[in-house]
């Protein structure tokens, strides 16, 4: 099997961690790898923020759902949609008097540049999940870093237009974690559509499901309900509601 392929089968969320730190080389091999994924007309429109400080750790811990792996990883990247960098330059270069001297108005960033920045960003941020599994170290998207908009702002200085939009912790995964079981997906024929989108029906959900429900009935549940529980353990949950009103916030905040 071709080897990339192989890397990308092999990965799955790891969170717990080795105590050895993640060498500096190959920290900066991971970075060099998230800059270089594909980005919108180059612009590179996201920043990466290293949180290193122990107390930073240690309140995310806190803010994102009460996972204390974040605590202990050795290296926790955090990555931002970002145009401040853009309309700082924009102003350093005085664009502003170039369109009055074209009788435009200056545009400013709306909900379409924040949807392209946070493409960038994630997709900076899977790229770097792949080189960090391509040398032995594995990794944890932290979604929770949507959540609780104005406290992370705070604590990571965020100016207007750049906001938080994926978070991943790395290191060396343990033993248990090497071992642990990977997830399923679903199969292929229920999410790859031909030319447009098409409508599931009732006995293909069964279908769809059945591992999911075969491994629910492995760790004990012998009447599995999948539809329920997704909706109250993911959908409704309190964080999940959380998450809503925070993005709701950090969307009025960029287009205010």
């Amino acid at each position: 099997m071709n080897p990339t392929i192989e890397v990308v089968n092999g990965r799955k969320s790891v969170r717990a961690y080795e105590s050895r730190p993640i060498p500096e080389g190959v920290k900066q091999e991971i970075l060099h790898a998230a800059m270089r994924a594909p980005t919108a007309g180059n612009m590179m429109l996201y920043s990466i923020i290293e949180v290193t400080d122990q107390a930073l750790k240690d309140r995310l811990v806190e803010t994102c759902d009460n996972q204390p792996f974040i605590a202990t990883a050795p290296l926790v990247l955090l990555f931002l949609a970002d145009y401040q960098r853009w309309m700082d330059y924009f102003k350093y270069a005085d664009v502003k008097a170039r369109c009055e001297g074209l009788g435009e108005p200056m545009l400013v960033p709306e909900e379409g540049d924040l949807m392209l920045a946070a493409c960038d960003a994630l997709i900076a941020a899977q790229t770097a999940v792949i080189a960090a599994e391509s040398l032995g170290v594995g990794s944890c998207y932290i979604g929770d870093i949507l959540e609780n908009f104005e406290i992370h702002q705070e604590m990571f200085s965020l100016p207007k237009y750049a906001v938080p939009i994926c978070m991943l912790c790395f290191g060396y995964p343990t033993e248990a974690a090497q071992a642990r079981r990977k997830t399923t997906r679903f199969a292929p024929e229920f999410i790859v559509f031909k030319d447009k989108y098409r409508h599931l029906e009732g006995d293909e959900f069964e279908t769809m499901f059945a591992p999911m429900e075969a491994r629910s009935r492995e760790l004990g549940n012998e009447q599995p309900d999948i539809a329920w529980e997704m909706y109250r353990r993911k959908f409704s949950a309190a964080y999940a509601k959380e998450m809503r009103r925070s993005v709701a916030r950090m969307l009025a905040w960029w287009t205010r």
